[in-house]
């Protein structure tokens, strides 16, 4: 074999080995050098780092086949022991997550008896390192704290009473400012004033009290003072349990003043079991020994579940936000919170167990469970707070008319779902950093981080691309309710074109507007979700490749759908018809009700639905672009003075166009278009009138109902088929007998029965 060729195979080799190597980040090349083994067998090369395009040809020009051989066979075992070590973490992960975790729970329950003598002797190892007279120290010291901050904290709220008392709210007020401002105000005061207190104890504590209570005091206040009146205030800045016109979440006055109470007890809750685990492990009881913490931590979760259940119709009042006007979805969606609040604690609360099983108790020591909790189960106030903001915020309605205000609610609906997102993508962020779920602490993370994380980037592209999705469909629907209300078409109206067809159609771009929404839709649909799992590991390329053979498969199986839609683009483009408007293809007629890609659909006035492929449209003819002219016929008797007739046309021509109910109707007024002919039963006039397309119907109607009055108040008469038989002699009719007369009427019936055979469907018996 050529030694060029040679060369260039296990440089292929090579090649391979070093894709292998870089995607599974097994190796880390020390050095460039290549060693025998004692028996003369090459050894595995160390790869160069870096791993250059240079390097990698210069360890091929020294390395033999043997050591490239020997080299390819370590990466592919060194690929299948990663892919080994793989499906153990992923094993591992399921069991901390199902076994593990339920592992921590029965550790929990069997230690429960130990739970009390260990308890009882933690508080007797205390009580005996400090005495009877420390206990009493640190309850003067304790006191004298807590008296001294309060009177300092009693200063500052002299000095911001004003924000700390809400204003009287103007009758009937909606403005949302008016209700946060004043609220934000004395959550802010609430804020500093604990703030404060805390900071004035701290300073006492350091300078009256001796240092060795100083951790005890240190660790009691910010827990059981601080955390209990901040989750408290928090309580009353979204209940205003004695301001009911400042409430923010749609509740009762005792719902309010209920769940304050419990926001200021859940806080206690979670404050003893941040101090008991401390003040165990100082005194003789090792942490995890008792498992305390685990039986707090389900108190508080329990108790959360617990709240949810007792005040089910609440949490649904609350989650409806007082509004009326809810879609079904919604509906359903406030139905299901309270078992969501439910599941959401129950969620938390095993994920804290599985993350004891990993016994990564670092990863608790911000309560991140309590975060999640508390952020998860504030969704009513955040729904409200939007759908609040939207109300006052969102802008007026554009026009007038049922059309207008579907769009005004269109739109508003389009904020509430845009803010609901920008608030889900908030809250992701949010639990993320809680949990410690950032670039920096994922970069070594196992599995279950991986997973965690790999699930928070899916739903924050997903978030990101249905706010994307949402933003353009609000821009799109908004200037396509714009277009339809500036033309006045109405694709929802019970009569287009008075009920007979003909009606005005949108403008040009509400025609192509419903075709861009769609296209743009399902480009970000695709686009964000491929994206999404991408971000989340999965490989995509097949999903191309797949769409990339069905795509050429279509190109080359759908020649008549490439002719419909490339025909369809040309007839938009030279715009031929619009939605709405009044055409006939090939013999059918329709209002053009619908438009796709491929197809277009045209509703009969009758109402039967025709679809018709582009690529099948020989020609379009438009009954309703720019104007329409109607001619209409009226048969006078003979000898009726024509120009009579005209003047009553000119007549009803002039009322009508000073009519407020059809003057912006009429183009050019009705008028008299002379005699038209002479027919078998009298004369011929024509009138015509120049219109707007879609309401010369109307017109019409209006107008047939004004000439038959102007004709019968001017004493003419609409001509009449008659059948009038000469009868010779009828002068001498008393002179005729029996059998003259009898052969005389036998005639005219047999006149009336030949008149009534030739005469048209429909046009009614002779002498009628």
């Amino acid at each position: 074999m050529p030694k060029h060729i040679t060369y260039a195979i296990w440089r292929s080799l090579l090649a391979i080995v070093m894709a292998i190597s870089l995607f599974s980040g097994a190796l880390q090349a020390q050095s460039l050098v290549t060693t025998t083994s004692s028996n003369g067998e090459a050894t595995v090369p160390d790869l160069p780092n870096p791993l250059t395009e240079e390097a990698a040809n210069a360890l091929i020009s020294r390395l033999s086949d043997s050591e490239v051989r020997a080299l390819l066979l370590d990466q592919l075992n060194a690929q299948a022991n990663s892919t080994d070590d793989d499906t153990d973490e992923i094993e591992d992960f399921i069991y901390h997550l199902t076994s593990g975790a339920f592992e921590q729970i029965t550790i929990a329950v069997q230690r429960l008896p130990l739970l009390f003598t260990e308890q009882a002797r933690a508080f007797s190892t205390f009580g005996t390192f400090v005495g009877t007279n420390g206990l009493l120290a640190i309850a003067g010291y304790f006191l004298m704290v807590l008296l001294g901050a309060f009177a300092i904290e009693y200063a500052f709220r002299r000095l911001s009473r004003g924000w700390l008392v809400l204003p009287p709210r103007r009758e009937g007020s909606q403005n949302i400012g008016e209700a946060l401002v004043p609220l934000a105000k004395r959550l802010t005061s609430e804020i500093v004033s604990v703030a404060i207190f805390m900071f004035a104890a701290a300073q006492i504590t350091r300078l009256a009290v001796p240092p060795y209570y100083h951790p005890f005091f240190m660790l009691v206040g910010p827990w059981l003072i601080g955390l209990p009146r901040m989750t408290a205030a928090i309580g009353r800045f979204f209940m205003a349990p004695k301001a009911p016109d400042y409430r923010i979440v749609a509740a009762t006055d005792a719902t309010a003043r209920a769940m304050v109470f419990h926001m200021f007890w859940l806080g206690m809750v979670i404050g003893i079991g941040q101090v008991i685990v401390p003040f165990n492990a100082a005194n003789g009881v090792p942490v995890g020994e008792t498992r305390i913490g685990a039986w707090v931590n389900f108190a508080v979760h329990f108790y959360v579940a617990l709240l949810f259940w007792r005040y089910r119709s609440e949490s649904i009042d609350m989650m409806r936000g007082g509004y009326d006007d809810l879609s079904p979805a919604e509906d359903r969606i406030a139905r299901a919170y309270p078992y969501f609040g439910i599941g959401v604690a129950f969620a938390t609360w095993w994920i804290v167990n599985v993350v004891v099983s990993y016994e990564n108790f670092a990863l608790l020591n911000g309560i991140p469970q309590y975060k999640t909790l508390a952020l998860l189960t504030f969704a009513p106030a955040m729904d409200t707070a939007i759908r609040g903001l939207v109300r006052h915020l969102a802008p007026p309605m554009t026009g007038e008319g049922p059309l207008a205000e579907r769009a005004y609610v269109s739109t508003r609906r389009s904020y509430i779902r845009i803010g609901r997102v920008l608030v889900f993508g908030l809250v992701l962020l949010a639990v993320a950093s809680f949990w410690g779920m950032s670039p920096a602490t994922l970069a070594n993370a196992g599995v279950g981080e991986r997973f965690a994380a790999s699930l928070m980037e899916f739903l924050l592209i997903i978030a990101i691309g249905y706010l994307v999705f949402e933003v353009v469909s609000l821009i799109i629907n908004r200037k396509l309710a714009a277009e339809m209300t500036a033309s006045g078409y109405d694709p929802n109206a019970e009569e287009i074109g008075g009920g007979d067809g003909g009606g005005a159609g949108g403008s040009r771009l509400s025609t192509v507007l419903p075709l861009i929404l769609g296209v743009s839709q399902a480009t970000i649909v695709v686009v964000f979700l491929l994206l999404g799992l991408s971000n989340a590991g999965v490989d995509t390329t097949p999903l191309l490749a797949g769409a990339g053979i069905v795509g050429l498969a279509i190109g080359f199986g759908a020649q008549k759908l490439v002719t419909d839609v490339v025909s369809g683009i040309f007839f938009l483009i030279d715009d031929a018809f619009r939605t709405g408007e009044y055409v006939e293809v090939d013999g059918t007629m329709g209002t053009v009700e619908k438009i796709s890609i491929r197809s277009m659909q045209l509703r009969h006035h009758r109402g039967p639905v025709h679809t018709l492929p582009y690529g099948e449209i020989p020609k379009i003819t438009n009954y309703s672009r720019d104007w329409v002219i109607m001619k209409l016929r009226f048969t006078v008797p003979f000898g009726t003075d024509p120009n009579k007739v005209k003047k009553i046309f000119k007549t009803i021509g002039a009322e009508m166009m000073e009519d407020p109910l059809f003057q912006e109707d009429f183009l050019q007024p009705f008028k008299s278009q002379g005699v038209l002919e002479f027919d078998d039963v009298g004369i011929v006039m024509r009138g015509k009138f120049m219109a707007k397309p879609g309401t010369q119907f109307t017109i019409r109607k209006e107008l047939l109902t004004r000439v038959n009055k102007k004709f019968e108040e001017n004493g003419i008469d609409f001509a009449r088929r008659e059948v009038r038989v000469a009868i010779p002699g009828l002068d001498d009719h008393d002179k005729l007998d029996d059998a003259d007369k009898a052969a005389i009427a036998a005639a005219a019936t047999e006149a009336a029965q030949e008149m009534a055979e030739a005469a048209p469907p429909g046009a009614g018996k002779p002498g009628d």
